[in-house]
């Protein structure tokens, strides 16, 4: 542009800016029309948009794009704002940590931010004591200069897992303070995040709270974009959050049809803005390198795994500590997967162990397998993917390589099932698990999918039925957990459950089965408030409120509905000597007939120390002490 258009430009925005000023009632929006006029002039190239119904819900005042491509943003105050203390504050430091190109500006002055480091600033003008704009010399070519540095800067490529889940994270805070601020502006029972906060609350967390909502909203969107971009390939063109839909994977139908609903051409308008920013960070991410990392393997890491605990301790530690979200040393899982083979093995006479093809017939004559595995809380998939490991190396040592395509189809996805109440990780084991079968040259039939299901284990199984689409589509996956907890013999359930003495699960069913009783009519017997039929005179059970304690007393609960099986977890310790646990002690007693306990110790709180005196290291960086247990329930023998 042209000194003297640059300068003529620059002369009729501040004229605009004085002319609102002097009327007197001018606020911060009066002047965005001018503001919008000087930057598409002197770059003719760009758009910048301002929509003020969007950002009243949290989003910076102008979007600046080229093309479809968004460039960067601005964020406007009123005239005189103190910008120095403004760029301190929550919004701002929230906006330099999601958004790597943003411009903070009183009109006035202006302050360039890149990757959240103040680059330059520049002063057009400043206001006299006479309330009239006083213009800057000189300042033409400097302001030119810094909107040259903003429009022409470009998001950077991440190579990295560790730096993509540090930028996944900061944009998909922004999504979920874009969303609580929505439910903040008072939306109404029809408006579409709302109708999707209630499908939630029925079918998974009856008491979900906005906050939760936005939370869990943000996480599946990121993760659903995350997993689309593993999936996407150059020769389908630039990726978009458009497409993402379409390239999730189809073993995972439940995630595209939600995807559709929640972050397709559908989008609700107010968060358009930030999922394009993260579908665009996510463009410029080197999955190459990303995916070769997740290729890796080795007998200590789990790439996926790390990521998603990256991802979540630059999100929220907090979160993190709170739902029990750590990885499960490779050692202990091959140790459960191994110990449950050989127990199948030699306690139920089932030659192949976990590989078993043997059918057993159901109460309405139809045949299902012998050896049904369920994780009830299957987080990213880290046990399921042993096992799948583990019944891969026995076949292929059997010789049966040959046979492994049609074993998997017939076999084995039939056999494996993974309940998950979170979708960030539902997502990431459906990811997992798909790239382990594929690493081991299974290709999906089409209509195949994981029996990785969004479902809350803890829930009574009652399938409903909504008018609404998204609802019943979350319905519909509830609807297939249900027919898992109660037509299905399961008879392994592994994993390692969350640990969380302030639990959400307090629904009447789990509560119900904590005390021997059964809402939906199945067979269960003991009680863990009370023993020998009296109750534990305990001042405050809390702690048999504990997740993990229920999810216990539901692996107890559907092996005792199958009549035999094996229950195998690892978790907190503290019901192996606590007093409080007498009750469930007896209870377990009671169902199994034999159990196998590994006090792995590690406890912080109990200052437990290793036999030398040395500090007693826990297999989990949590402070809680942890142990495996091994619970087998024998067939009972006629006569």
């Amino acid at each position: 542009m042209t000194k003297t258009n640059l300068t003529a430009a620059i002369s009729e925005y501040l004229r605009e800016i004085s002319k609102h000023l002097a009327s007197g009632d001018a606020t911060e929006h009066t002047y965005r029309p001018a503001l919008k006029t000087l930057l598409e002039t002197i770059h003719e190239d760009i758009t910048a948009t301002n929509e003020p119904k969007r950002v009243q819900c949290g989003a910076p005042d102008f979007i600046i794009t080229r093309g479809q491509t968004p460039l960067g943003y601005i964020e406007a105050k009123e005239i005189g704002s103190n910008l120095g203390e403004i760029a301190r504050g929550e919004q701002l430091t929230r906006y330099r940590d999601g958004l790597p190109n943003l411009i903070l500006t009183d009109y006035l002055e202006f302050r360039l931010f890149h990757e959240g480091d103040f680059i330059t600033s520049c002063s057009l003008a400043r206001l006299g004591i006479d309330g009239r704009l006083k213009r800057e010399r000189n300042a033409d070519h400097a302001f030119e200069e810094l909107l040259d540095h903003f429009v022409n800067a470009t998001m950077p490529t991440v190579g990295t897992p560790r730096d993509l889940a540090r930028r996944m994270a900061a944009a998909a805070r922004i999504i979920r303070d874009v969303i609580g601020r929505a439910f903040e502006c008072e939306i109404t029972e029809s408006d579409p995040l709302h109708v999707q906060l209630e499908a939630f609350r029925d079918v998974l967390l009856h008491d979900l709270k906005p906050d939760q909502f936005s939370d869990m909203y943000a996480q599946t969107i990121a993760y659903g974009l995350f997993a689309a971009r593993c999936h996407h390939s150059a020769d389908q063109g630039p990726f978009t959050r458009k497409s993402a839909a379409f390239e999730l994977p189809e073993t995972n139908p439940f995630l595209r049809e939600m995807f559709k609903h929640i972050a397709g051409t559908d989008l609700d308008h107010r968060l358009v803005w930030a999922v394009d920013h993260l579908a665009e960070l996510l463009s410029r991410a080197d999955m190459v390198g990303i995916l070769t990392d997740f290729g890796k393997r080795s007998r200590r890491e789990d790439p996926v795994v790390h990521f998603y605990e990256t991802f979540l301790t630059a999100y929220d530690p907090a979160m993190r500590e709170m739902r029990g979200v750590y990885y499960t040393p490779e050692p202990v899982v091959s140790y459960i997967v191994d110990s449950i083979d050989h127990i199948l093995k030699r306690d139920f006479g089932i030659v192949d162990g976990l590989a078993s093809t043997e059918k057993v017939k159901l109460a309405d004559g139809s045949e299902t397998h012998r050896v049904l595995i369920l994780d009830p809380a299957v987080g990213t998939g880290t046990f399921l993917f042993n096992v799948v490991d583990h019944i891969y190396r026995q076949i292929v040592e059997s010789g049966q390589g040959g046979t492994w395509d049609s074993y998997v189809s017939q076999h084995l996805l039939p056999r494996l099932f993974g309940f998950e109440l979170l979708i960030a990780p539902y997502t990431v084991a459906h990811m997992k698990l798909g790239l382990q079968l594929a690493e081991t040259g299974y290709k999906f039939r089409s209509g195949e999918r994981l029996r990785v299901i969004l479902t809350n284990t803890l829930e009574e199984a009652i399938i409903k039925y909504h008018k609404f689409p998204f609802a019943l589509l979350i319905a519909e996956e509830a609807g297939a957990a249900g027919e898992v907890k109660k037509k299905y013999p399961v008879m392994v359930i592994l994993g390692n459950p969350p640990y969380s003495g302030h639990s959400a699960n307090r629904g009447p069913w789990i509560r119900g089965l904590l005390r021997g009783h059964d809402r939906s009519g199945g067979f269960t017997k003991g009680n863990y408030f009370q023993v020998d039929g009296e109750p534990l005179g305990e001042r405050n059970p809390k702690w048999l409120n504990d997740d993990y304690v229920k999810f216990i007393r539901f692996g107890q609960w559907r092996i005792e509905q199958t009549g035999y099986g094996i229950l195998a977890f690892i978790t907190n310790h503290s019901y192996l000597d606590n007093p409080t646990f007498r009750g469930m002690r007896q209870s377990l007693m009671d169902t199994f007939d034999d159990i196998y306990l590994l006090d792995l110790h590690g406890s912080a709180k109990k200052k437990e120390t290793a036999p030398d005196g040395s500090k007693d290291e826990n297999v989990f960086d949590i402070q809680q002490g942890v142990a495996i247990c091994l619970m087998v329930k024998k067939p009972e023998l006629e006569g």
